[in-house]
């Protein structure tokens, strides 16, 4: 027997905005141009997020604050948790940013995943994510891109059948496993998959080429429902 995706489904959006706490401001007076590039944050992918969400009839969980000044889809102690704006922070201060911003957050979305797999439902956990089009000087051949750990058959398995469910939505669109970047990068979903079993969590990422930004920076309305209409007809089977 198997289980609609909606109940069990999860959608987070770790570079929701490029907001800067007023205490942190003075970080980034001369940084303007980077904090509202792909750098400062993902452009559109939380309104895209957003009507994933609601269509899914699913909880969300964002993050506004710029990954410039701490980044939430990084494990403690990578490289990349700091910018080279906050890494200038004494290690007391960004000790605060942690306890303040990143563990909150992160917190947050364990728990509500463990109430969920405690009380028997397997999740599906959505990270929405946006891309530059052009990375170090090459453009980016792929639309819409689906990550997963291939080490874990189950995400793989899903995100195969999530592609073709979006290459009938988007037959004109290119639909990637794994790209731009590797699902099992260092992130949010690689962190989940280390505290629960592979059958009760699987941990996806949505990835969307920017260039498909209307004028006024997101993605029209109608791209994102496709998106969550390919959501609509995957399946699970429950454990």
């Amino acid at each position: 027997m198997e289980s609609h995706l909606s109940p069990e489904a999860i959608i987070t959006c770790e570079h929701a905005g490029n907001s800067i706490p007023v205490e942190y401001r003075y970080l980034f007076v001369k940084a303007a141009e980077t904090l509202n590039s792909h750098r400062g944050w993902d452009p559109g992918s939380l309104y895209a997020a957003e009507l994933i969400s609601k269509q899914l009839q699913a909880p969300l969980y964002s993050f506004p604050v710029t990954r410039l000044l701490i980044e939430v889809n990084r494990s403690l102690g990578h490289r990349r948790l700091f910018s080279e704006f906050s890494k200038k922070l004494t290690q007391s201060d960004k000790n605060r940013l942690i306890e303040n911003y990143y563990k909150p957050y992160r917190n947050e979305i364990e728990q509500a995943i463990r109430n969920r797999i405690d009380s028997g439902i397997p999740v599906i956990h959505i990270g929405v994510h946006s891309f530059t089009p052009v990375y170090q000087g090459r453009e980016q051949d792929c639309d819409i891109g689906l990550l997963f750990d291939p080490a874990y058959t189950h995400e793989k398995q899903l995100c195969s059948r999530w592609k073709r469910s979006l290459k009938v939505q988007f037959p004109e669109l290119s639909a990637c496993l794994n790209k731009p970047y590797k699902g099992a990068d260092d992130g949010l979903t690689t962190h989940l998959r280390s505290i629960f079993n592979s059958e009760h969590y699987y941990g996806l990422e949505l990835e969307i080429n920017q260039k498909h930004l209307n004028d006024q920076g997101y993605f029209n309305p109608e791209f994102s429902s496709k998106i969550a209409e390919s959501l609509k007809h995957l399946t699970i089977s429950p454990v």
